[in-house]
């Protein structure tokens, strides 16, 4: 059997950094969950980071962007709930 996409057609894009454990924790979790995601470091993409904080405005990371929606920082409930994770 296929694995299952648990995301759906909802794009996930995680914003983070090199020396940020809540970040490596994020990914890692997106990861266990068998969700795929492009990952953008801030630390070395200005414009990126520019997109970021004018989308939320916010400048903490982790940032997930999963469709439409924005997650600062490791939010494992809203996470689960944007990707129907049990």
């Amino acid at each position: 059997m296929a694995e299952e996409k648990r995301e759906g057609d909802k794009k996930v894009t995680v914003f983070s950094t090199p020396t940020c454990p809540w970040c490596v924790r994020a990914k890692e979790y997106l990861h266990e969950n068998g969700v795929s995601f492009e990952e953008v470091d801030v630390s070395v993409n200005r414009a990126a980071a520019m997109q970021m904080v004018d989308k939320s405005g916010e400048m903490g990371v982790p940032q997930l962007w999963i469709g439409n929606e924005v997650v600062v920082g490791f939010d494992q409930e809203a996470i689960d709930r944007l990707l129907n994770i049990k």
